[in-house]
């Protein structure tokens, strides 16, 4: 469990900063060269470079060399494992929502056994 923890903990750390997070939904499409990166997003090669070593480090990214280009792909395995522990939010989530649809249900039930109760114009014999 801790190192899953460590895993997620360090998967958001990374999505965490706005061009990192811009980085991977430029990845989603298609593999980029650090170049296409850079550019795409109006940055320095520098800069592009330095958020790929920190998406990388925490295996979002992978980058790899062919020729004297790095092309970087993006890592499912980390959106699984931030998948999976989200389910768990998702599953108390959808528990609550059946139990407040329950209970809005009983009011409206409730309110409508009132309603029939008081109207003046509800045959008696028909209750």
């Amino acid at each position: 469990m801790e190192r899953r923890t460590y895993l997620n903990a360090a998967t958001l750390s990374a999505l965490a900063e706005p061009h990192r997070l811009q980085i991977v939904e430029l990845l989603i499409r298609q593999p980029l060269t650090v170049g296409e990166v850079a550019t795409r997003l109006q940055l320095r090669q520098p800069q592009a470079s330095k958020h790929l070593r920190v998406l990388s480090e925490a295996g979002i990214v992978r980058v790899e060399a062919v020729a004297n280009r790095r092309i970087c792909t993006l890592r499912a395995e980390p959106f699984r494992e931030l998948d999976e522990w989200l389910s768990t939010y998702r599953q108390l989530w959808e528990d609550r929502f059946d139990r407040l649809d329950d209970y809005l249900q009983q009011l409206q039930q409730r309110q409508d056994e009132t309603e029939s109760q008081t109207d003046p114009h509800t045959d008696p014999e028909d209750q």
